[in-house]
């Protein structure tokens, strides 16, 4: 006389918890794999960014017979739309602009030095072990 029948609408509570374990369970898994895959994709960016910017210093001295004195300098000849954004550091201004060396003879002549290879600016180690300024 007292008892329900249950009519299935609705779960219990042991339903819930298994349910929200296994959700669980799997963000745990989930979130490092996606952690990875950012810091890969920025390093794929950073790897693409200096190529160009490198390959674009290159043909900029074959044009002009000299490197140029800044990423700037770039972006002002039209050889870049725009300095880009070190995906590390996610900032246009620390790149590291790596100068030549200019001979005695050269600095007595009034000569600047311009760039020849630009490096990020970020201290922090890729995910194989090695700095990013050494790239």
């Amino acid at each position: 006389m007292g008892y329900r029948i249950r009519n299935g609408k609705g779960f219990t509570l042991i339903e819930l918890l298994v349910v929200l374990s296994i959700i669980g369970i799997l963000a745990s898994i989930a979130l490092p794999n996606y952690r990875n895959s950012i810091r890969r994709a920025k390093e794929a960016t950073l790897k693409e960014d200096l190529f160009q910017m490198r390959k674009l210093i290159q043909q900029f001295k074959l044009d002009k017979g000299r490197y140029p004195y800044s990423l700037q300098e770039l972006v002002d000849e039209k050889y870049l739309r725009a300095i880009p954004v070190d995906p590390i550091t996610n900032s246009n201004k620390t790149w590291k602009e790596i100068e030549e060396e200019l001979t005695l003879e050269e600095i007595a002549a009034g000569k600047e030095p311009g760039i020849v290879d630009v490096k990020s600016g970020s201290e922090k180690e890729s995910t194989k072990g090695v700095p990013y300024t050494q790239w």
